[in-house]
């Protein structure tokens, strides 16, 4: 398989845990790429896909060409091109230009779920379409998949070799007679780890100011800035215009019983999401967010917290890669078969 903009390596450890053996891949980031190299080895490029003139023979293309552009929180208009959105998000056209050169039997491409409203979504589908593959798409919630967070990602399956398919659901909100079992939770991720932060694994507590402190411990379980006091709120939340809404997950916290919310990059912050910490008055360690987002604790990091996060929030939960993995193994697998019964 080969991992293009592959970051820390999440989507390749599932696809690892599953059977597959990395040969290459692409990371613009040097810390994210000494991360990988650690825990995969030297087949890396860091650097610009764009400069990467020849790409190696894989059985399954796999990753998620930067998505800024494409994400709500970015600022671009979806729908149609301009100068400036085409020349961020052109990357995908690289990530075809990999699969043409690569032949692989299968592809995957994941994404924010607001990628399927961006043109680049048309255009990829054309250049499938002209490559030979047959897609199938859709948004699937990582807590569906086992992963303690709801998480909802856009996965594109490409394949050349039969009908592709999405993984079938494994979990849901509440058990049922199917067989799926429920949700995990933030309590079945990190709830063995010790509430006061013991330096071991990353499992470091953020130094933060008193007046935040005072913040954190006005916040109950499920809360958010609303439960903040008026004497110690922030100006910017206490003079805002209630009309004008806001999200309500700044300076959330957690509770034990559910999955988290999306991890992202400055999951360290409290004041950019709901990461309060269920019990303790603190943000989430980089060990916590780790494993919300499915990392074994035998991964080794390499890099400041800081930096270390960044990695983290962009990574690609690894058990849905794995989920992922185990249906486009099990598509290569029957094609198999079926040669060998022919």
């Amino acid at each position: 398989m080969i991992d293009l903009f592959c970051g820390a390596g999440g989507a390749t450890l599932g696809f690892v845990q599953a059977g597959f053996r990395p040969v290459f891949a692409v990371e613009v980031d040097r810390h994210a790429s000494a991360t990988y190299r650690r825990n995969f080895g030297d087949h890396l490029h860091e650097g610009d896909i764009r400069l990467v003139h020849e790409f190696p023979r894989a059985d399954v293309v796999i990753g998620g060409p930067p998505c800024q552009g494409f994400s709500r929180l970015g600022k671009q208009a979806h729908g149609h091109p301009t100068e400036k959105s085409f020349e961020g998000n052109a990357l995908w056209s690289d990530y075809m230009r990999c699969v043409e050169q690569a032949q692989p039997k299968v592809f995957v491409v994941e994404n924010v779920p607001d990628f399927f409203k961006h043109f680049a979504w048309e255009r990829l589908q054309k250049e499938a379409r002209r490559l030979g593959y047959e897609l199938t798409h859709g948004v699937l919630n990582a807590a569906d998949f086992g992963v303690p967070q709801r998480r909802q990602r856009a996965i594109v399956v490409g394949s050349r070799i039969g009908r592709p398919k999405l993984p079938e659901l494994t979990h849901q909100r509440e058990p049922s007679l199917l067989g799926l079992q429920r949700w995990r939770t933030v309590r079945d991720a990190i709830g063995d780890l010790p509430l006061e932060p013991d330096g071991q694994m990353r499992h470091d507590r953020r130094e933060v100011r008193e007046l935040s402190l005072r913040r954190y411990r006005s916040i109950p379980p499920g809360g958010n800035r609303k439960h903040i006091p008026d004497e110690i709120q922030l100006a910017c939340w206490l003079n805002k215009n209630p009309k004008s809404g806001g999200s309500a997950d700044l300076m959330g916290r957690l509770t034990w019983d559910a999955p988290s919310l999306t991890i992202r990059t400055e999951f360290q912050k409290p004041e950019k999401g709901r990461y309060l910490h269920p019990e303790a008055d603190r943000s989430l360690t980089v060990r916590e967010g780790a494993r919300l987002q499915t990392f074994p604790d035998h991964f080794e990091f390499v890099g400041s917290n800081f930096q270390v996060a960044k990695q983290i929030g962009n990574a690609v939960p690894v058990l849905l890669a794995r989920r992922v993995a185990e249906t486009v193994r099990s598509l290569l697998s029957c094609v198999s078969s079926d040669r060998l019964a022919g």
